[in-house]
C-alpha cells in the first residue's frame, strides 16, 4: 500500500476508446449488475461525478478534455458531457461510459458500540472480476470480503480502522493480481473458487480435468489498479480500480515469466491459508508455471 497523488488516481493509455465502447456495451446488457445508487449515496455519487468531470479530467489530461460553456468537451469522443448530474444513478451510469475506471462508494453506518463500519452503497462497474456486485451492494466490508481467505481473522478490524481514519486529501494505492483462464473483462462469476467448496466436493480427479481444459493461449494476468480516497464533500470513500489484462506470453517477452512464477508457488506457502485454492491456483497453477519457465 502506497500512498499517491490525486493526479495519479485515473490513468489512460492506448484502450482507452475500446474500453469505452466496451463499458457502453456492457451496462445496458446487464444494468443492475453495473450501476447502483443506494438513496444515502446520491449526494456523493453527484460529487463524485462533478469532481471527476467538472475539475479532474480537465485538470489532468488537458490535451483531452476542456470546460465549454458549463459542459465537459472530450477530444477523444467528440461529446459534450454536462457538469452536474441531476440524479445519483445517472451520475453513475455516465462515470462508467466516460472514465475506464470502475467506482464503488462507501458510506459509514454507526454501530451500538459507536464503531464505524463502512457500507458499499453505490457503484459503476463494469469489470468485476469473479463476483456480482449487486449481491455486495448495502454491506459492510467484512461481508463483501468474505470469501476471501484470511480476511476476517487478520483483516477485518484493521481495515475497519483504516476506512475510518483514511483522511481527506490522502489517496493510497495498491495493486491487485490474479491468473484467469480466459481474457473476459464483465466476469461475474468463474475466477474464484471457495475454500470449503473445494475441502467438501473438489476431488483430485475433479481438479486435474478442470486443469486439462487450461488453454495457455486463453489464459491472462489480471491486474487491478486500485486506490481509496474520500470526497472533500460528503466524506464518503472512493474505491476504484483499473483492469489490465497480460497474455501469458507478453509476461514471458518482458522476462517476467520466473517471477510470476514464483509468486503463484507463493499463494500456497503464505500465512494465509487458501489462497491458493481461491484464486483456482489449484486448477491453472502447473500448467501456467511450466509455460511461464520455458
Amino acid at each position: 500500500l502506497e500512498t499517491i497523488p490525486l493526479s495519479e488516481l485515473i490513468e489512460i493509455d492506448n484502450t482507452f476508446l475500446d474500453r469505452l465502447a466496451l463499458r457502453r456495451q456492457i451496462t445496458p446488457q446487464h444494468q443492475q449488475e453495473t450501476v447502483a445508487c443506494n438513496r444515502i449515496a446520491i449526494p456523493a455519487a453527484r460529487e463524485l461525478y462533478s469532481w471527476i468531470l467538472g475539475t479532474y479530467l480537465p485538470t489532468r489530461f488537458p490535451a483531452m478534455y476542456e470546460v465549454r460553456d458549463g459542459s465537459l468537451y472530450s477530444k477523444a469522443t467528440s461529446e459534450l458531457l454536462p457538469l452536474r448530474s441531476g440524479s445519483g444513478m445517472s451520475a453513475m451510469t455516465a462515470l462508467t461510459a466516460s472514465v475506464d475506471t470502475d467506482f464503488l462508494i462507501l458510506l459509514p453506518r454507526t454501530t451500538p458500540e459507536g464503531a464505524e463500519i463502512y457500507h458499499l452503497e453505490a457503484f459503476a462497474t463494469c469489470f468485476p472480476s469473479g463476483f456480482s456486485t449487486f449481491s455486495k451492494l448495502g454491506l459492510p466490508l467484512a461481508d463483501i470480503h468474505g470469501p476471501v481467505p484470511g480476511y476476517k481473522d487478520k483483516l477485518e478490524k484493521s481495515m475497519d480502522r483504516f476506512f475510518s481514519r483514511l483522511e481527506k486529501g490522502r489517496c493510497v494505492k495498491r495493486t491487485n493480481w490474479q491468473v484467469t483462464t480466459n481474457d473476459v473483462l464483465f466476469a461475474t462469476t468463474g475466477n474464484h473458487m471457495h475454500v470449503d467448496t473445494h475441502e467438501k466436493g473438489d476431488s483430485e480427479i475433479e481438479l486435474q480435468k478442470l486443469g486439462d481444459e487450461v488453454v495457455i493461449d486463453d489464459c491472462r494476468l489480471r491486474c487491478e489498479r486500485q486506490t481509496l480516497h474520500r470526497l472533500p464533500e460528503t466524506g464518503a470513500l472512493v474505491f476504484a480500480f483499473k483492469t489490465y489484462l497480460y497474455t501469458l506470453q507478453e509476461v514471458k517477452d518482458e522476462g517476467l515469466g520466473e517471477v510470476l512464477a514464483e509468486a503463484i508457488e507463493g499463494l500456497g506457502k503464505g500465512s494465509v491459508s487458501g489462497m491458493e485454492v481461491y484464486k483456482r491456483g489449484v486448477v491453472w497453477g502447473e500448467k501456467v508455471k511450466t509455460f511461464l519457465r520455458s
